[in-house]
């Protein structure tokens, strides 16, 4: 059951991060920062999919993604075409990952441990998925910010 749950979940949520990659008035604006805010959305999208491509598609799936944490945070530039084709392939290894699991899996141990103690798969799963709500709203919020200074530089007194 949960894993049914998990990939409707992700499928929602990767969908909803292609549409706000999709609402930037251009690609220039997915990579503004300013003030404390210290992370692009064009970052945040990079971060979310290595994310998942590494924790389902390396760890789970054995898909040979080799993860490059510090360049989520330091690439800068990526076209947005590139930034969805990254979430294009976390959805896959999400919904292929989840497709080779059972429930006995999600009760097991996830093999690598992330925050110092073992934890069961079905636990990490559920957290990513929290995680990437996490950044989802981080990205809806940047967007809006930088949507509002645009129109309000735009407009005239």
């Amino acid at each position: 059951m949960l894993i049914g749950i998990l990939g409707e979940l992700y499928r929602r949520d990767l969908s909803k991060l292609k549409d706000e990659i999709g609402l930037y008035a251009d690609d220039d604006d997915l990579w503004r920062v300013e003030g404390d805010i210290s992370n692009s959305a064009g970052n945040l999208s990079l971060h979310i999919s290595g994310n998942l491509q590494h924790f389902f598609g390396a760890v789970l799936g054995d898909s040979g993604y080799v993860r490059d944490r510090d360049g989520e945070f330091t690439r800068k530039g990526v076209s947005r075409t590139e930034l969805l084709s990254e979430v294009d392939a976390a959805l896959d290894d999400v919904i292929e990952t989840l497709a080779g699991l059972t429930d006995e899996d999600l009760e097991s141990i996830y093999p690598i441990e992330v925050f110092g103690s073992p934890m069961k798969t079905g636990f990490f799963l559920t957290h990513l998925a929290t995680h990437l709500n996490w950044h989802l709203g981080q990205i809806n919020y940047h967007r809006r910010l930088v949507a509002a200074k645009r129109d309000h530089v735009g407009s005239t007194p």
